[in-house]
């Protein structure tokens, strides 16, 4: 199984988006996420993935829905944060540009420029329904 972690960072009433560069996603928008590395926890993980491809660090504020893509065998874990610091782009050749825009804007772009559109569209409806949970959660262990 694949594990996706990722932050939301929202600001005011804006999300901040990536545009994706990657050969087999280019040009799409979507949030900060990547692959959990071996030896950190989600939290570590989200953390280094929004920093990597948003130059943002960020504070993980509380943990939202996580989405498991049983087909894909996918498991899709998201923070939702708030910025501290916001710089350039890290990642350039996996990001093409970030922009801050709100949950409406968002929805009313086309589905074929977002990746993982609905994965997205869940994501915003647990926003806007403040579904969110601690992040004493996720209880992390050494075995």
């Amino acid at each position: 199984m694949v594990i996706i972690v990722g932050s939301i960072i929202k600001r005011e009433n804006k999300i901040l988006m990536i545009k994706e560069a990657k050969k087999e996603c280019i040009g799409k928008w979507s949030f900060s996420a990547g692959h959990l590395e071996k030896g950190e926890t989600i939290q570590e993980g989200a953390l280094r993935e929004t920093l990597e491809e948003t130059g943002c660090t960020v504070k993980l504020k509380s943990l939202l829905p996580i989405i498991h893509d049983v087909r894909n065998e996918i498991l899709v874990i998201h923070f939702l944060s708030e910025i501290l610091e916001e710089n350039e782009i890290i990642k350039k050749d996996e990001i093409m540009e970030k922009k801050w825009m709100t949950i409406q804007e968002i929805r009313n772009m086309e589905r074929e420029n977002l990746r993982f559109p609905d994965r997205i569209f869940d994501i915003l409806d647990a926003i806007e329904n403040k579904e969110g949970y601690a992040l004493e959660t996720i209880k992390d262990i050494n075995m």
